[in-house]
């Protein structure tokens, strides 16, 4: 049996590409980024990556050099950068990409929607039932602005509707829609990746014909009954000339992955075409229904 060894090493925000970087040359054939202090970082500017300001880096080698052999070479080669609590750990060689089974489980949404992995069967034969794994994409279920944005679907009336999904990441807001009744839904997200994973899982659900994947610029004209985002405040509010103009007049927006004290300015950038309603919220974030104003 393989025996990993994975080293841990705590640096600041600056230091800590430049640190994976070495460990990378090392023979390290994973490097991530953890909290090392308990710093949030609830919402960065769109495509930026920002890490904590004291960051710890895992490495994870299988051929082992010794901690101390591979300390002395990362302060060699970046002597200006502050490292701290160095550590070694032995860890047995398992499955790891099959590790998230034992942490991703089915969970209900409402009273009829259960988003389920596909390595366990679901709780409840009759209700609907989405078949979903982790991956690259964002969207399982898990977040508390998904499951906001999952419980609002499970309890509408979506027969007949077109929905957009604005942002879809994995598609499982697309998804669930069309499962619940939903005519069709538009999936739409700038990733390359969240678009081919949204495929995959609406193929995944028998409901790959009834879901078109398009990046933003492909939807000039559209409109739908329920337009569902679920992004970043600021993002919303940067968006807001755009989804203005995709809901039909009567039709409803779903805005959610806002925190509390971000309502009142994403509220203002979308009132001069919607009347918003209900507002729902699990932990810290908040989910905004509106209807076009006709």
């Amino acid at each position: 049996m393989v025996e990993w060894h994975q080293i841990s090493v705590v640096s600041s925000d600056q230091g800590s590409d430049p640190v994976a970087e070495v460990l990378t040359k090392l023979g390290a054939v994973s490097v991530t980024f953890k909290d090392a202090a308990g710093q949030p970082l609830y919402e960065p500017p769109p495509d930026s990556h920002p890490l904590w300001r004291q960051t710890l880096i895992v490495a994870l080698f299988e051929q082992p050099l010794g901690l101390e052999a591979i300390r002395t070479t990362v302060s060699n080669a970046l002597p200006a950068t502050p490292l701290s609590r160095w550590n070694i750990e032995i860890l047995a060689d398992r499955a790891w990409e099959l590790e998230w089974m034992d942490h991703f489980r089915a969970m209900q949404f409402g009273k009829r929607l259960w988003v389920c992995p596909s390595h366990q069967g679901p709780p409840d034969p009759e209700a609907v039932n989405l078949v979903l794994d982790p991956g690259l994409a964002f969207g399982t279920g898990t977040h508390p602005s998904t499951a906001l944005c999952l419980e609002w679907l499970a309890d509408q009336d979506l027969g007949g509707r077109k929905v957009i999904d604005y942002g879809c990441g994995s598609g499982i807001l697309a998804i669930a829609s069309v499962l619940l009744g939903a005519q069709n839904a538009i999936a739409v997200d700038i990733d390359p990746q969240a678009l081919t994973a949204t495929a995959a899982n609406a193929q995944n659900n028998g409901v790959g014909n009834r879901i078109d994947c398009r990046y933003p610029g492909e939807i000039t004209g559209e409109t739908a009954d329920i337009l569902i985002a679920n992004i970043l405040a600021r993002v919303l509010e940067e968006l807001a000339p755009l989804l203005n103009h995709l809901v039909k007049p009567g039709g409803k927006l779903v805005l959610s992955g806002l925190l509390r004290e971000q309502v009142e300015g994403v509220r203002y950038a979308y009132r001069q075409h919607f009347t918003f309603a209900a507002t729902g919220m699990r932990e810290n974030w908040v989910r905004l229904e509106a209807v076009r104003n006709s």
